[in-house]
């Protein structure tokens, strides 16, 4: 994963590992920012931060504020979505910023960065595969739900989650400790994963990995998506519960598309640079804003503004921070 893949300046291509980031190799003939271009992009990254950070915090407080959510697994879920998609959107935009002051860090600083980055870009799809089962239960299993979608099961999936989420980028670190000499971690580096993992065999160890875990998400939304739809035909009773579920499910497949942009995007991006090397920067702009903010948008979407419970007390906390700032 490069999270700063949208401004590769000076870098040296001669460090690039040959199978992660090609398009460095076109590096000497890509044109920089001009001031006031790299300014408006900054400004942009940062307003859209803002919203959105705006957005998840004030679920995280209206969750907070409600015990009846601490009680429900699909709430729970949830809310962790809302806080890992808020970790990883300021880290990015972060390093995106920074990016244009320091073009190069020290690889122990990029290293944890790098490694958060990656463990909650890995979670975001996992969750979704965990929120889809807890509706297909909710709608296929009523009677067994609350015997089965228990807090403390939810907790553990959520610590089961993360673990799976980390094996990866802790795999790439054991292994360029391994292969690396020590002096890595105290050069100056561009701060990307292919950069600094860029061992082959880290390579091929994520696309394995990645074809088994994206083919299993898919797999369990695609299953879940079926059966509540076979059981909203088949029910004669509450059909407007059923057809919402299984409309979640389907915006969680979206959500799972837009995740793929993440490890699809950056071996897209090198032919089109080299197709269209004068929209370089352009090109690097948008996949940032397609593959790390646009997939932030839907969280609040979905349950945020769908959920007529959580729409409900979110709206309350809105209105009450607005009268509180009015002047008397």
């Amino acid at each position: 994963m490069s999270v700063l893949s949208s401004q590769d300046k000076n870098m040296n291509s001669s460090s690039v590992s040959d199978y992660g980031n090609s398009s460095a190799l076109i590096q000497n003939i890509i044109p920089r920012d001009s001031f006031a271009a790299a300014l408006t992009k900054n400004i942009v990254a940062m307003l859209v931060w803002l919203a959105l950070s705006t957005l998840n915090c004030s679920m995280v407080s209206t969750f907070l504020k409600h015990s009846f959510f601490y009680e429900d697994p699909r709430y729970i879920m949830f809310i962790c979505m809302v806080i890992n998609d808020a970790v990883q959107l300021t880290l990015v935009t972060a390093l995106y910023v920074v990016s244009y002051a320091f073009s190069k860090i020290l690889a122990s600083a990029c290293c944890p960065l790098i490694m958060t980055a990656v463990t909650t870009t890995r979670s975001t799809p996992l969750i979704l595969a965990g929120m889809a089962l807890e509706r297909y239960i909710s709608i296929c299993f009523p009677l067994h739900y609350s015997h089965i979608c228990t807090v403390r099961r939810t907790a553990w999936t959520i610590c089961i989650i993360f673990l799976l989420s980390f094996t990866p980028p802790l795999t790439d670190l054991l292994i360029t400790v391994v292969k690396e000499p020590p002096s890595l971690f105290y050069s100056s580096i561009f701060c990307d994963h292919s950069l600094l993992f860029r061992d082959r065999s880290i390579y091929y160890k994520n696309c394995v990995f990645d074809s088994v875990y994206f083919s299993f998400v898919f797999l369990t939304l695609f299953y879940t998506y079926c059966k509540i739809m076979m059981t909203a035909r088949a029910a004669s009773t509450d059909l407007v519960f059923a057809k919402k579920a299984r409309n979640t499910v389907l915006l969680h497949g979206v959500q799972l598309l837009l995740c793929l942009l993440a490890f699809v995007v950056p071996s897209m991006q090198a032919p089109l640079i080299q197709l269209f090397p004068k929209y370089s920067l352009e090109i690097r702009y948008v996949n940032f804003l397609l593959v790390y903010i646009i997939p932030r948008f839907l969280s609040p979407m979905i349950y945020g503004f769908r959920d007529e419970k959580f729409r409900k007390y979110w709206l309350r906390y809105f209105i009450s921070n607005v009268q509180r700032v009015k002047p008397a």
